[in-house]
């Protein structure tokens, strides 16, 4: 059985945020809340319902995301 939409949707944010807080990698706490929660949810609309995919390539997001801003 999987898990209620909105869970999944919070289990993979919170899953690609503890990452990304380990790494060092969160600049602006609430601009990154935002960044993965808007790459989550469009992965689910889109069909994804994998938590582990979802946090991942909300991760590769963000990172790119960061690094582009950087530039």
């Amino acid at each position: 059985m999987s898990e209620p939409i909105p869970w999944l949707i919070e289990s993979s944010i919170q899953i690609a945020w503890n990452y990304l807080e380990r790494a060092g990698e969160i600049g602006n706490a609430s601009e990154g809340s935002r960044f993965l929660l808007r790459t989550v949810d469009e992965m689910v609309r889109k069909g994804e319902h994998r938590k582990l995919m979802l946090a991942n390539r909300a991760i590769e997001a963000y990172q790119r995301h960061r690094r582009v801003i950087a530039a």
